[in-house]
C-alpha cells in the first residue's frame, strides 16, 4: 500500500500536481516508506505543493538517512553542507556523503569530490577530487560528468572532456546546462565552448 502511494505521489508530482503528490508522499511516509519520507523532505525543501520549510526538510532527510536510505543520506548531507534548516556541519556532512557513496549514490560521490577539490574538512587534493568525479560520472551523475570533464580538460584531454560534457547535457537540468555553458564560455578551453 505505501509503495503504491509513493509511486502515485511521484506521478502526481511529475504531472505538475505537487500538492496532491505531497499528500500521497505524506500518507506513504506515515507508514514508514523511506523514499516517500525523503520526498516529503524534497517537497519542503523546494516548495513543491507546500511552503518551503528547510528545517522540516532537513528533519525528514535526517530520519530517512538514519534509517538507511542513501537519498536521505545525500539530502541530509547537502543540508548540513549548506546550513539549510540545520547548523552548517561539513564534517558530519562528509560522513553522510561517504555512507551514501558506499551504497553507490553517484551524487554523493560527486559531492565528496567537491570536498577534496575545495579542501573542506579534508586536505585539498585535486587527484582525489578527479578520482571521485570520474566515479560519479561513470555512475550517471550529470554534475559528476561535468566535473570529470573539467578535470580532463585541465590535463589537456579535450576530446574526452567533450564526450563527458555531451553526456552531462543529455540528463542535466536546463538551469545546470545554462550555468555549464557560461562556465565553458569563460574557460581557457575554446575547443569546449561549442559543446
Amino acid at each position: 500500500m505505501a509503495e503504491a502511494q509513493a509511486v502515485l505521489g511521484q506521478m502526481l508530482l511529475d504531472a505538475g500536481q505537487a500538492a496532491e503528490g505531497f499528500a500521497w508522499f505524506n500518507k506513504a511516509a506515515a507508514q514508514g516508506h523511506l523514499m516517500a519520507l525523503n520526498m516529503v523532505g524534497r517537497c519542503y525543501d523546494l516548495g513543491w505543493g507546500v511552503a518551503i520549510d528547510k528545517a522540516r526538510a532537513a528533519e525528514c532527510f535526517r530520519i530517512a538517512a538514519e534509517r538507511g536510505l542513501d537519498w536521505g543520506m545525500y539530502n541530509y548531507a547537502t543540508s548540513l553542507t549548506l546550513g539549510e534548516g540545520v547548523a552548517e556541519d561539513k564534517p558530519a556532512a562528509l560522513g553522510w556523503f561517504e555512507k551514501a557513496a558506499a551504497m553507490g549514490n553517484a551524487k554523493a560521490i560527486n559531492y565528496i569530490g567537491s570536498f577534496h577539490e575545495d579542501g573542506w574538512v579534508v586536505t585539498k587534493d585535486m587527484a582525489k577530487a578527479a578520482e571521485f568525479y570520474s566515479r560519479a560520472a561513470e555512475g550517471g551523475d550529470f554534475r559528476g560528468a561535468f566535473n570529470h570533464a573539467r578535470m580532463l580538460a585541465s590535463e589537456g584531454r579535450l576530446e574526452e572532456a567533450r564526450g563527458w560534457i555531451a553526456r552531462c547535457f543529455e540528463t542535466a537540468t536546463p538551469a545546470f546546462v545554462e550555468k555549464a555553458r557560461a562556465f565553458l564560455a569563460a574557460s581557457p578551453w575554446p575547443e569546449l565552448r561549442a559543446c
